[in-house]
């Protein structure tokens, strides 16, 4: 049998962004609510590229929404928070899931992008 808390554990002790939830990894935070932290990403793509996070561990977007929907709407508006506190009034918000989605860590975040004017499609 698996032990679930061991599991957790594992995944917290190698995810980045848990580390830097709990401090072990510095971080230029703009925003933090009781269950989410949102924090400048350190190869930004756009003049506002702010990541938002859960601080609970959850894979990816569809493991928080079946796990957690009331923290995935959270999530979302601590994003919307972000932009409005930016500046922003055109932004994208953006998940990956999975290696084919453009997911580097394992750990589900949202992409605050704005401050320049957005293309479709983003590639």
């Amino acid at each position: 049998m698996v032990d679930e808390g061991a599991h957790y554990a594992a995944w917290m002790d190698d995810c980045l962004f848990c580390r830097i939830v709990a401090g072990e990894v510095p971080a230029t935070a703009v925003l933090e609510t009781d269950r989410t932290l949102a924090f400048r990403d350190i190869a930004p793509v756009a003049p506002v590229h702010v990541v938002v996070v859960p601080k609970d561990h959850h894979r990816d977007i569809g493991a928080l929404v079946s796990a957690d929907p009331a923290l995935a709407a959270e999530l979302l508006a601590a994003a919307c928070d972000v932009a409005r506190a930016e500046g922003l009034v055109g932004y994208r918000l953006v998940t990956n899931t999975g290696a084919d989605g453009g997911q580097t860590v394992d750990h589900v975040h949202v992409h605050v992008l704005g401050g320049r004017p957005m293309t479709w499609p983003p590639g």
